[in-house]
C-alpha cells in the first residue's frame, strides 16, 4: 500500500515527475508508474492501488480535466475523503470538484520550501491521519490473546449531593481509561458508556446494545475526605456476578484505589497483565488528589456546555495546574475554555499556549491536540486546525472536541461532506450534544440537501429542548435552538426564543450572532442587519474571520448595509 496515489494525464508526465520526486523526498511512498497506459489490461492493478492508497493527488491540468480516467479516480478518492488535488496551467476544474480545496502549483518551481508545496504536504498529512501507515506492523494491542469485551457503566453517585456527580463520573472515566490499557480487553468508549447514564436498563440489554461479554457497574459515596466505592463485574451471557467488592478509603488514596479496582477486574477476567500494561495502569497523570478533584469539577462544567461556566472552568484548571504544573488534562481543558471565551471577546488568551503546554506534557492526550485545533480555528487557520484535530482523532476516534472542531474547519474550507461526518461523529458521541448537531444543519443546507437539513434540525432541536427544560437561561442552547426552529419553519417559537435569550443573557455576543442567523433563516433580513449592527463592535477578530465563512449569512451578504457593517467593525480593530 502506497502513501500517495498520483492520478494524472500521460501528456503531463514531465510536470508530475518533479512533484513525485519531491514527495518521495518527504519520506512518503508514491505510486504513479509512468510506464502504465490505462486500459483493460491494467484496470485491476490501477483500481487495486487506488483503493489501498492512504491519500490521492489528482493533478488537474488542461489535459487531465477532460480525462474520464482522471475524473473517475478523483471521484473515488473524494468519496473516501482522501483527495488532495493540485492544479497546473490555470486548468478549469470539473464542476463537481470546484468546492474541494485545490493547491495551485504553477509557481512552485520544484521548490520544496515553497508555501504551495508546504500547503500540499499539510493536506496530505491530514488525509493520511485517517488511515494506517503503509508499513504498519501489528502493535501490542493486536496480539494473539483472545479479546474479552467490557462496558463500564457510569458509577452511581450515592453521596446524597447532586453536586458530587462530577466525582463519580470522574472515577468511572478513569477506570475506563485504565482498562483500555489492557491489550486483551476491548473496552466500550466513554461516550458510548455514558449514553446509558440515568437510564433504567438491565445488564443483558447493555450487552446486547454494545456487543460486550461483560459489564462493570458500581457506586461512589463521598463524604468529607472519605470515599466508598462498590463495584460489580457481571458476565453478560449468564447475567451472573463474577466479582464484587467494596472499598473504603481516604480521598488521598483515590489513585491507589482505582488501580486496585482495575487490577481486580483484570484478575476476575482471568487475564494476565503484560509488564508494560501493569506499568501503564500504575501511571497517573497526577498524584495530587486536590488537583484531581478540581480537574473533575472543571470537566463536569465543560460537559454542561453553558458559556457562563467558561470562566469557572479556567479558574478551576488554573488552580489545578498550580497544585501540579505537570498535570496535562487541566491544561487542555483550560485551553478549550480560553478559546471559547476569546471568540466572545471575554479573554485575551486564545488557548494556544495552554494547549501547547498540554501537548508538551502528554503528546498522546487527544484533548490537547483538539484544543490546539480549536485555537487555530478561532484565528482562521483552518488547515492547521484540521491537522491538529486529525492528530486528536488518530489518538482517540471518539474525541468530542476533535471531531467538532474538525467539522468547523472543514465547513470553513467548504468541504461539506467531510464536515458532516465530523459533526455527526461528535454529536453521536454525546447524547446531549447540540452544537455539532446544529452545525450539521448548515452543511446539509450548503449542499442543497433539504431532507438532510430537516433531519439534522429535528435532531438538534429535540436535544436543545431537553436542555432548555432544565436550564431555561442556557444561552448557547437558546441561540442554536432559535436557528434550528427557524430552519424547521417554526417561526413563532424561534422568535420567542430570541426574545427570551436577549432578556436572560444580554451580554452574550455569540448568542446574538446566532440570533442574526435565525433572523436570516426567517427571511427577516432587516431585523438581522439591525441586530448585527448592534453587536458587531463586540466581535473578536476570530469571529470576524468566521463571518466570512458562515454560510448562514450568505442570503444577506449583498443586502444594503451588510458590507459596511462588517467593514466598520474591521476598521475599529
Amino acid at each position: 500500500m502506497a502513501d500517495i496515489f498520483v492520478s494524472y494525464a500521460r501528456d503531463d508526465k514531465d510536470k508530475v515527475a518533479p512533484l513525485v520526486k519531491a514527495l518521495e523526498g518527504q519520506g512518503w511512498s508514491v505510486w504513479w508508474d509512468p510506464e502504465i497506459t490505462p486500459g483493460d489490461d491494467f484496470e485491476a492493478l490501477i483500481s487495486q492501488e487506488l483503493g489501498k492508497a492512504r491519500s490521492v493527488i489528482v493533478v488537474w491540468t488542461p489535459n487531465s480535466v477532460g480525462s474520464r480516467w482522471v475524473k473517475g479516480e478523483a471521484r473515488d478518492a473524494a468519496d473516501r475523503g482522501v483527495l488532495a488535488p493540485v492544479r497546473f496551467g490555470d486548468a478549469i476544474l470539473p464542476i463537481d470538484f470546484r468546492a474541494i480545496h485545490t493547491t495551485d502549483l504553477d509557481a512552485w518551481m520544484d521548490d520544496q520550501e515553497s508555501e504551495a508545496f508546504s500547503s500540499l504536504c499539510k493536506s496530505l498529512s491530514v488525509k493520511m491521519a485517517k488511515t494506517p501507515s503503509a508499513g504498519a506492523s501489528p502493535s501490542a494491542n493486536n496480539d494473539a490473546r483472545p479479546k474479552i469485551s467490557i462496558c463500564v457503566l457510569p458509577f452511581s453517585n450515592m453521596s446524597g449531593d447532586p453536586e458530587q456527580e462530577y466525582f463519580s463520573d470522574g472515577v468511572t472515566e478513569d477506570i475506563i481509561t485504565d482498562l483500555s490499557k489492557v491489550a486483551a480487553l476491548s473496552v466500550v468508549s466513554r461516550n458510548t458508556a455514558f449514553s446509558f447514564k440515568g437510564e433504567t436498563i438491565d445488564v443483558p440489554q447493555v450487552a446486547e446494545k454494545t456487543k460486550v461479554s461483560h459489564v462493570l457497574e458500581g457506586s461512589v459515596r463521598k463524604a468529607g475526605n472519605r470515599v466508598r466505592i462498590t463495584a460489580q463485574l457481571i458476565d453478560a451471557s449468564k447475567d451472573a456476578h463474577l466479582w464484587a467488592d467494596r472499598f473504603d478509603r481516604d480521598l488521598d488514596d483515590i489513585f491507589a484505589l482505582q488501580d486496585e479496582i482495575s487490577e481486580a477486574v483484570v484478575a476476575a477476567l482471568k487475564l494476565t497483565l503484560l509488564p508494560e500494561e501493569k506499568k501503564a495502569l500504575e501511571h497517573r497523570s497526577t498524584t495530587n488528589p486536590d488537583a484531581y478533584k478540581l480537574y473533575l469539577m472543571a470537566r463536569q462544567f465543560s460537559v454542561m456546555g453553558n458559556e457562563r461556566h467558561q470562566e469557572i472552568i479556567v479558574r478551576l484548571c488554573t488552580r489545578a495546574v498550580e497544585l501540579d504544573p505537570a498535570y496535562a488534562q487541566p491544561w487542555a481543558t483550560m485551553a478549550i475554555a480560553q478559546w471559547d471565551m476569546h471568540r466572545r471577546s471575554a479573554s485575551e488568551e486564545d488557548g494556544r499556549a495552554a494547549a501547547q503546554k498540554a501537548i508538551e506534557l502528554d503528546p498522546n492526550l487527544a484533548d490537547a491536540h483538539a484544543a490546539l485545533g480549536a485555537a487555530y480555528q478561532g484565528i482562521g487557520k483552518y488547515e492547521d486546525g484540521l491537522a491538529a484535530c486529525m492528530k486528536a482523532i488518530q489518538i482517540d476516534p471518539s474525541v468530542y472536541e476533535g471531531n467538532r472542531v474538525a467539522g468547523m474547519c472543514s465547513l470553513a474550507l467548504g468541504r461539506y461532506d467531510e464536515a458532516i461526518q465530523y459533526f455527526e461523529a461528535a454529536s453521536d458521541s454525546v447524547k446531549t450534544e447540540f452544537v455539532a448537531a446544529s452545525f450539521a444543519i448548515q452543511c446539509y443546507e450548503s449542499k442543497g440537501d433539504a431532507a438532510g437539513e430537516k433531519r439534522a434540525a429535528k435532531k438538534a432541536v429535540e436535544r436543545i429542548e431537553k436542555v432548555i427544560a432544565v436550564e431555561p437561561d442556557h444561552g448557547r442552547a437558546l441561540g442554536y435552538g432559535a436557528v434550528g426552529l427557524a430552519k424547521l419553519g417554526e417561526s413563532d417559537r424561534a422568535k420567542d426564543w430570541i426574545m427570551r435569550g436577549r432578556l436572560v443573557d444580554p451580554d452574550n455576543t455569540i448568542l446574538h450572532f446566532n440570533f442574526v442567523c435565525a433572523y436570516v433563516a426567517l427571511n427577516e433580513f432587516e431585523m438581522a442587519l439591525d441586530l448585527l449592527s448592534e453587536v458587531i463592535d463586540k466581535a473578536s477578530p476570530g469571529w470576524l474571520i468566521w463571518l466570512e465563512k458562515d454560510t448562514d449569512l450568505d442570503p444577506i451578504r449583498d443586502e444594503p448595509g451588510f458590507k459596511e457593517i462588517v467593514a466598520k467593525a474591521r476598521h475599529k480593530q
